[in-house]
């Protein structure tokens, strides 16, 4: 089992805590993790836009004038593409977009992806994240505390409204429970600080 330190909201080492290899040393498997994090972001599409063919837009298709004579070229339709107010070509339609990942490859793409975390020393442990006011100022002092290089995703057991309004505001600062936490969010993501009741989750669901 690998031991790590274990910090407050002010950096200060408090503890130690020793991570499962079932959990925190599972093999660095990039092309699973490639796989879902597309599948992720497949499924968040809509894919509900939609124009009109030239068989769908308002209007007549009588000949706009008359075939010869006139110089100019000739048209059957002011539905067409080139007219202003005719019809799109290939018209994107409402489509789906989704992916079906199996709950198996998603579970090892997580814990592939936060184990290749651990090694690149990506992962801080903090005894809790507590934020007491609602306040942006008191989520910044935890990252100047930290001074951490690029993005923070903090994951918890459980956020109260008043962590997720502290973070809201701060572009590089995110949170979320450990039971949403996907592998998007752990690869989009610079660092990721986990709480000692979130590692405890992640190691009972995954034990």
């Amino acid at each position: 089992m690998a031991q790590v330190k274990v910090f407050n909201m002010k950096a200060e080492e408090v503890g130690s805590v020793e991570l499962n290899q079932e959990v925190f040393g599972v093999e660095y498997n990039e092309s699973l993790i490639h796989e879902v994090v597309v599948a992720y972001n497949a499924n968040q599409r809509q894919g509900n836009k939609s124009t009109l063919t030239r068989s769908e837009v308002r209007g007549h298709a009588a000949k706009p004038f008359r075939q010869k004579g006139t110089g100019r070229a000739r048209q059957g339709s002011t539905k067409g593409p080139h007219f202003t107010g005719g019809g799109v070509v290939f018209a994107p339609k409402p489509r789906d977009f989704s992916k079906k990942v199996n709950k198996q490859a998603k579970r090892t793409a997580l814990l592939s992806a936060l184990s290749q975390k651990l090694a690149q020393n990506e992962i801080t442990v903090l005894d809790k994240f507590e934020i007491a006011s609602a306040k942006t100022k008191d989520a910044q002092s935890f990252l100047n505390a930290f001074k951490f290089d690029g993005s923070v995703l903090v994951v918890s057991a459980q956020n109260s409204e008043n962590e997720l309004k502290a973070v809201n505001n701060i572009p590089n600062l995110d949170t979320v429970s450990v039971e949403l936490l996907n592998v998007y969010e752990v690869v989009s993501n610079k660092n990721v600080v986990l709480t000692e009741s979130a590692i405890k989750y992640l190691e009972e669901a995954n034990a």
